[in-house]
């Protein structure tokens, strides 16, 4: 899927998860939004390049279900909060202690779960993401359930017909991906004012998908809210996207 390197390790549970980076120099664990992996959110457009150009090891896991990480169909493989316990054990087997964290859409929403669940980045990106996306997960929980479980039956050109052909294109499990929507665990507005560390809330100008970015800033403590040109869909393939977040992590 790109000329780096795959490196593997073992999820909690045993399952064999995956990730690429990119650069050296401080940590950034940055994960990529549903139907997505690490090579279409991050590499592909240019943004690991730029943010690692910036003196950043850049640190990409394709999450459960996606990419070239296993895709079990169990829903016993799918407890509540996966995905975060999996990214934090990705960092526990890599030794960060002094690491940024932040991702894109879902990648944002695992971004928050970790850091309820005790993660303690520097500074941390929620990208592609609203307060409504954080505090209300089965709003997007059932749009994505419908695309999943009714193909090709979404008029061309709606949200669900885009996301569907997103669907085709990343060659997505929709076995594996729906039970994704089984770990989602919702933000309470206690859990958003405890996160203490200077948040980028990053999204397109025309994003939203997840509700509003500019609610989920006034929610947290220290954040910044900035918009860059798009949508949800187009927003990640534009380098606004990246060299906003470089200037971020390297302020």
């Amino acid at each position: 899927m790109s000329d780096l390197p795959v490196q593997q390790f073992h999820a909690p549970d045993g399952a064999a998860l995956v990730w690429r980076e990119m650069g050296e120099g401080r940590a950034v664990v940055l994960l990529h939004g549903f139907f997505s992996d690490a090579q279409t959110n991050w590499i592909k457009y240019g943004h690991a390049a730029a943010i690692a150009a910036r003196g950043f090891r850049v640190i990409m896991p394709d999450l459960r279900a996606h990419g070239d990480s296993a895709k079990p169909h169990d829903a016993a493989a799918y407890p509540p909060d996966v995905l975060a316990h999996d990214a934090l054990a990705l960092i526990a087997h890599l030794g960060l202690r002094d690491y940024d964290l932040g991702g894109y859409s879902l990648g944002g929403r695992t971004t928050a779960r970790m850091l309820a669940l005790g993660a303690a980045p520097r500074r941390v990106l929620i990208s592609g993401m609203g307060y409504e996306g954080l505090t209300s997960t089965g709003i997007r929980g059932d749009f994505f359930r419908n695309i999943l479980t009714n193909p090709g039956s979404f008029e061309r050109g709606t949200p669900e017909w885009l996301a569907e052909a997103f669907l085709k294109t990343s060659g997505g499990d929709a076995k594996a991906l729906v039970n994704i929507l089984e770990t989602f665990v919702n933000m309470t507005d206690a859990d958003l004012a405890r996160i203490g560390q200077p948040v980028l809330v990053l999204c397109g100008a025309d994003d939203f998908d997840n509700g509003s970015a500019a609610a989920l800033a006034q929610a947290l403590p220290r954040a910044t809210h900035v918009t860059v040109p798009g949508n949800h869909m187009s927003a990640v393939v534009k380098p606004e996207l990246g060299a906003a977040i470089a200037q971020f992590l390297a302020a």
